[in-house]
């Protein structure tokens, strides 16, 4: 098996176990999503609208804004994880949204058979290339890809205590915005707006930070990752140094990288 599909097994199985958890945890991934909804209305696509993709769907948060904003349209609801879909059904079961199970580096979806592409915190488990190339050829001239994902300061704040305790890889390292925006040019997506401002999951200790974070299946999955449990000296070692972090508030904070863009696909092709 290569390492690749070793890495999307691990991360399907993380947010299939995830399921059930996720709705009481993902308080970050409701904010992302009303964020994400805002630059979708200031960067709407040419013509009209009437077939969404929510490409990373989770149990469904996205789609009552999605709706909200195009109540006409059909919203086909892709994820990667079954357990999620499941979910998402029993949470909208709504005759005008398809459910498909499929990767979003290779969409089952015709050329041109979008208007739009909604994607919030998916797309960081994906390659750019591979991802922006496949939302590119589904998206008709003049649809728009709203994308939230997630830049390499990730949960830096764990990424640091975790350093004082082992050498494991404990978060993900994502990509940077400008790995992004790159990738879309080179599908042959325009820049139309981009968000840089971070969000932070907040708790009062740090278990419940981290059991959040892993309610809704953003743990590390990696060949680096620690694979036995924190003895309890280094669980002490790992508390003492993200009380650095505290807020005034008394809360601890886990900052999201957050990136926002909307991406156009361009009217015509112009060939030479």
């Amino acid at each position: 098996m290569t390492e690749r599909r070793r890495h999307k097994q691990q991360v399907r199985k993380a947010f299939d176990q995830a399921a059930d958890s996720y709705d009481r945890a993902a308080a970050v991934q409701r904010e992302v999503c009303h964020r994400l909804a805002a630059l979708a209305a200031a960067t709407p696509p040419s013509g009209s609208v009437s077939r969404i993709l929510d490409a990373g769907c989770g149990t469904g948060f996205g789609l009552d804004l999605i709706t909200h904003a195009h109540p006409d349209a059909h919203i086909v609801a892709l994820d990667f994880a079954p357990a999620m879909l499941a979910r998402l059904r029993q949470n909208y079961p709504v005759a005008t949204v398809s459910l498909l199970c499929a990767d979003l580096e290779a969409l089952p979806l015709a050329d041109e058979s979008l208007d739009a592409v909604w994607s919030s915190l998916a797309l960081q488990w994906c390659d750019p290339a591979l991802a922006l190339a496949q939302i590119a050829r589904a998206l008709r001239p003049g649809g728009v890809a709203w994308i939230a994902t997630l830049g390499p300061a990730t949960l830096w704040e764990l990424r640091e205590a975790f350093a004082r305790v082992d050498e494991a890889s404990h978060v993900i390292r994502f990509h940077p915005a400008t790995a992004w925006i790159a990738a879309a040019e080179e599908a042959g997506l325009s820049l139309v707006a981009k968000d840089l401002d971070p969000a932070w999951a907040l708790a009062p200790d740090l278990r419940g930070l981290l059991r959040d974070i892993k309610a809704i299946g953003a743990h590390s999955v990696g060949e680096e990752r620690r694979r036995k449990p924190l003895g309890r000296a280094a669980w002490r070692t790992l508390q003492d140094a993200y009380e650095a972090h505290r807020r005034p508030d008394g809360l601890l904070p886990a900052t999201y990288d957050l990136i926002l863009l909307a991406l156009r696909k361009p009217e015509t092709t112009h060939h030479d």
